[in-house]
């Protein structure tokens, strides 16, 4: 993937939140941090943030509404789990699942918040190839959550 774009109400908020995570907790690299653009790169792929155009401010996120949901990255290890889950707290982003263990994949460990604006924010870490070492002739089934 080369880079994910999100699409913000408000780019100051949201290019604090982002940049706490990505550049503080994890080290990536800001390529852009202007008026109009933040983006860092890491993890061999770009995340853009800017923000929407003034007519559509006030419409928040929805996550069974089309859009990205959610906003995934895949770490690597538990304790990175724990450290994005704990600048998360600390920065009052809402639970939408604590640090737990989950049936998509062998060793499959994640966290879910949201950011500013709603938009669902994972980490995920699954050692080896997670379901990729178990696929063989065909998709595996997802668990029913």
């Amino acid at each position: 993937m080369a880079h994910t774009q999100l699409s913000v109400s408000d780019l100051k908020r949201s290019r604090d939140f982002y940049h706490r995570i990505l550049h503080q907790t994890f080290g990536v690299t800001i390529q852009y941090d202007d008026a109009a653009t933040y983006y860092c790169t890491g993890w061999r792929t770009g995340i853009v943030i800017r923000e929407v155009r003034e007519a559509n401010r006030g419409v928040g996120f929805a996550q069974r509404r089309a859009g990205l949901h959610p906003f995934c990255f895949r770490l690597r290890s538990r304790e990175d789990i724990e450290r994005l889950h704990e600048a998360l707290v600390d920065m009052g982003a809402a639970v939408i699942r604590a640090p737990r263990p989950a049936p998509w994949a062998p060793g499959y460990h994640c966290v879910l918040r949201e950011d500013p604006d709603r938009t669902g924010l994972e980490a995920v870490f699954r050692p080896d190839a997670g379901n990729l070492g178990i696929i063989k002739d065909r998709p595996v089934t997802a668990p029913m959550t």
